[in-house]
């Protein structure tokens, strides 16, 4: 009986010490990440992916980050916020949004837009860039967020020959796309994501794409990557505060003006 008693005792306070170090984690998991159905193996992996990149006390300090995409958007994210400039390089477009609560101003053809259903038109598809534009600046901080089921799929040898770990990464009915299914992988010596795979659909067997994903630059305090092959991210820069106009004023700011993190 004693035997009995210890072993539940040793059980019981082996699952509060475990819950405990879970609980301190120093990169815990989103609400409603998929641990259930996640390798340990891959979310071991996420864990060193989010210190190599900074580490996540870097990340969640990182306030302000602006980008050009593909030459045709720039953004500036006021990460804390949520508010979002997206302004269209290739017209006179410009949309300033809050994606928490997807309120917004649009800006097009040398005006404010004033009616309702067009400015609400503009502001889903200026989110939209937003979701698609910032997973291409930012995924490695996202690999245990909301919705995101990990997989340990082995080891692999990237296009330009560095052994790596790969991920499988999934979604459970979040975001645009939730059908996406992307493949990852993690340079085992440096720990950052060395290149990627897009799969629109999870039942795909060959990807849309496969890119590297290099050229880490140090922005404040982390890492950011925009060589993607054919498909550059440039002019990346990351502020620690600027001006309220940048997200009130539809005339293109000069983000040059400003100090960047250090």
């Amino acid at each position: 009986m004693k035997t009995r008693q210890l072993f539940i005792f040793l059980f019981v306070l082996t699952q509060t010490v475990g819950f405990a170090q879970s609980a301190k984690s120093v990169n815990p998991a989103a609400a409603g990440f998929d641990v259930a159905g996640s390798d340990a193996r891959a979310v071991q992996i996420a864990d060193q992916v989010m210190a190599a990149m900074g580490g996540r006390k870097a990340w969640d300090n990182t306030h302000l980050i602006a980008w050009n995409f593909f030459g045709s958007r720039r953004l500036i994210w006021d990460k804390w916020s949520g508010t979002v400039r997206v302004d269209n390089l290739k017209d006179d477009q410009t949309v300033i949004l809050n994606v928490n609560n997807d309120k917004g101003r649009v800006f097009r053809q040398g005006a404010e837009v004033t009616d309702a259903d067009s400015v609400a038109k503009y502001v889903k598809q200026g989110k939209a860039a937003w979701i698609n534009d910032s997973y291409w600046l930012v995924m490695p901080f996202k690999l245990k967020d909301s919705g995101v089921t990990l997989k340990y799929l082995g080891e692999e040898t990237t296009q330009d020959g560095k052994p790596a770990d790969v991920l499988q990464l999934t979604f459970k009915s979040v975001g645009n796309t939730p059908d996406n299914k992307y493949k990852i992988w993690v340079d085992k010596k440096t720990h950052l994501v060395w290149q990627w795979a897009y799969f629109p659909k999870f039942t795909d067997e060959q990807p849309r794409f496969t890119l590297p994903w290099i050229d880490y630059q140090k922005h404040g305090g982390i890492l950011l990557s925009g060589e993607r092959g054919d498909r550059d991210l440039t002019d990346i820069m990351v502020f620690t505060g600027l001006p309220g106009e940048v997200f009130s004023d539809f005339a293109r700011p000069d983000l040059n003006r400003y100090p960047q993190a250090k």
